[in-house]
Parts: C-alpha cells; structure tokens; sequence
C-alpha cells in the first residue's frame, strides 16, 4: 500500500469513491484516489466524451456566473461545490467584482480542506462543511450568515449536484427551503446528468457509481425542469449546457447535462 498523500484529512476513507473526487479525475484534477480514479475509468469506457461532458458543466458555471454578475449580483451561495480546479465561483466573480462574496458548501472532506488553503487570505469568501441537501443546517450556518445579506440578492449554484440526491430526500422540497430564504431578485442556476440521450451508457454509469459515498439518480428534461418551480425561468429554458447562453458556437450535443438559470420574482 502506498503511503498516504499529506493532503489527505485522516478522516477520509480512501477506498470509497466520492463523486467531488471523480469529477476532478474527470477534469484532469490531480485531487483524487486510486478507487476514484478506477470509478472513472469505468465512466470513461462507456462514456469516452466523460471529461467534455464534466467540462462542458464547468463551463456552464462560468458562464451563469458571469450572467448573474451582469445581473447586479455581488454575493454567491455554491451549495456542493466540490474540489476546487480551475475557474472557482470567487475566481469569477471576483475579478469582475472584487468585493464580490461567495460561499462554498460541500460535505467531502478532501473538498472541504482543499477549499479552506485556497481561501487563506480571501476575507470575501469561506467554505462551510456541511450537507447542501439540509438547507436548515446551510442557511444558519454563522459563515453564510456572515458573509451573506439575505436582504439583498444572492446567486444560488447547485451545479451538478442534484443527480446525487434521490428521491427520498424530496429535492424539491430541498430547493423549496433555498428558494424560500431568497430575496426577491436572486438568481438560481442549476445543472443536472440525464439519461435522456444515452440511456443504456448512462444506466453502465449509474452501476459504476453506486456503491460509491455519492450513488445517482439521473432525471428526465421534464424532471428537471420541474425543479424550477416557482421562480420564472430565464432565456433560453431549461436546456444542454453548451447551449445555455453560449459564448462559441456550438453543433448539436448529446443531451448529457441540462442547465437552466431561474429568478425569483
């Protein structure tokens, strides 16, 4: 067995994968397991377009969070926001907006860690350890309430994070409990895995996963949009992420990963 990497919280059970971490292996982060790294190659042989599909992701979080600058928005909440790589939400946002504030949320520890070196010095933005599915426990939590005015408007994120929670912890209910804690003005943007395009690919990927700590749920484009009830859906919909307001031209995609950027009114 090889030693065990200095960055690695003692805490952490490296022979279970965790989604933050395959995600990175799929990004080309350098912040995971050998198990996470055996996981996403399972996902690669089914999906060989698995790092442009965790990109393509990526990139659509740059560009909401940009949109939302636009917007007026100058304070985000990153609810399960994984290990940090290139293109973080304060890396945006605050070289448009210096004084802009981000909070991230993630229950992984090695996210977690990884987040609170990145932020050392960086009075606008914190790291809360925490579940995004326990909003109770997010919303009070005394860094968010620090670094967050609930008076103001706030840029929710939950990006690629939902196909992670299943049914019975009632994701509606648990966007509901955000949505509620808004002020009017505030912008949601949410991304989610389908199986809409590729179901047979896409079932080998969920069998890959699900005796990992974060086991999936993908969801239809009708599921998924549901999941915007009550706020008013922005141009263009609910939509593939390379065509959710895109700054290069792009073909027709498979529809891995819907996106979709909301308001409360």
């Amino acid at each position: 067995m090889t030693d065990r990497p200095t960055w690695v919280p003692d805490s952490i059970n490296t022979e279970l994968p965790s989604a933050a971490r395959v995600y990175d292996y799929l990004l080309g982060g350098g912040h995971n397991f050998a198990i996470d790294r055996v996981v996403g190659e399972k996902v690669l042989r089914v999906l060989p377009n698995g790092g442009q599909i965790a990109g393509s992701n990526r990139a659509f979080l740059r560009r909401a969070v940009l949109f939302m600058i636009d917007q007026g928005i100058t304070q985000f909440l990153d609810l399960g926001s994984g290990i940090p790589t290139v293109g973080n939400v304060h890396e945006i946002a605050q070289q448009a907006d210096p004084n802009a504030r981000v909070v991230y949320v993630d229950y992984d520890e090695v996210a977690v860690t990884h987040s609170e070196l990145l932020l050392q010095g960086n009075e606008n933005a914190t790291v809360v350890a925490a579940d995004a599915t326990r909003p109770d426990r997010v919303l009070s939590a005394p860094a968010v309430r620090k670094t967050l005015d609930f008076d103001k408007p706030v840029g929710l994120l939950m990006v690629a994070v939902l196909h992670f929670v299943p049914d019975e912890k009632k994701p509606h209910d648990v966007l509901t409990q955000y949505f509620d804690a808004l002020p009017a003005g505030s912008l949601v943007a949410l991304s989610h895995l389908t199986a809409d395009g590729k179901p047979d690919e896409m079932a080998e990927v969920v069998e890959a996963m699900k005796n990992s700590r974060d086991p999936m749920y993908f969801r239809t484009h009708a599921e998924f949009a549901a999941m915007f009830e009550g706020l008013e859906v922005l141009d263009p919909g609910v939509v593939s992420a390379p065509h959710w307001r895109p700054d290069v031209d792009y073909d027709t995609s498979p529809e891995d990963v819907y996106a979709g950027v909301a308001r409360k009114v």
